[in-house]
């Protein structure tokens, strides 16, 4: 079954994006293989958000090669053909999407959508990259409520920029 990898970068003090969803801070590191990256993805879940700063930055080249699938109320489909524009999280349905072939999916951004794919079990893995800066205010990694998730560390990096990559496994409660 293919995996869903919550993957994101994050400050020292735990935001993913500034206040205003700045994410100037976030920079290149040589050492990271982008590209490697990508490769083990064919498909990416978003907000709307994340989908609207992805487009703005790099166009619609951000999109092929990969299915993605944008959670929004507010989108129109039919004025994003290149994405498939999904209005609620339907568990059933992003189970089947799973059980698919292909590769694993990617969650991208979006500590909301990150939160409610959390909350019903459909996150395999957390993969932060830490970036050595402090924010002091933005969009948490995770926001409330209080809800711990536990996690086991599968692996960890650390690049001489100072950044640190560290991948968790999703501790899933047994149903009962």
């Amino acid at each position: 079954m293919r995996k869903i990898r919550y993957i994101v970068a994050v400050s020292l003090d735990g935001f993913i994006a500034g206040p205003n969803g700045e994410a100037d801070w976030i920079t290149l590191d040589p050492e990271v293989d982008f590209a490697a990256l990508w490769a083990q993805f064919d498909a990416s879940l978003m907000g709307r958000r994340t989908y609207q700063a992805a487009r703005a930055r790099l166009g619609e080249a951000a999109f092929r090669g990969m299915t993605s699938i944008v959670f929004s109320r507010t989108l129109q489909p039919q004025d994003h053909p290149q994405v498939t524009v999904v209005a609620d999280l339907n568990p059933d349905w992003i189970q089947a999407l799973r059980t698919r072939p292909g590769k694993d999916i990617w969650l991208f951004g979006g500590s909301s959508l990150f939160r409610s794919f959390l909350d019903v079990g459909l996150v395999d893995t957390v993969e932060v990259s830490v970036i050595p800066v402090l924010l002091g205010d933005g969009i948490p990694l995770l926001p409330p409520p209080y809800t711990p998730a536990k996690l086991r560390l599968l692996g960890h990096q650390v690049y001489r920029s100072g950044r640190l990559s560290l991948v968790y496994e999703v501790q899933h409660e047994p149903s009962v």
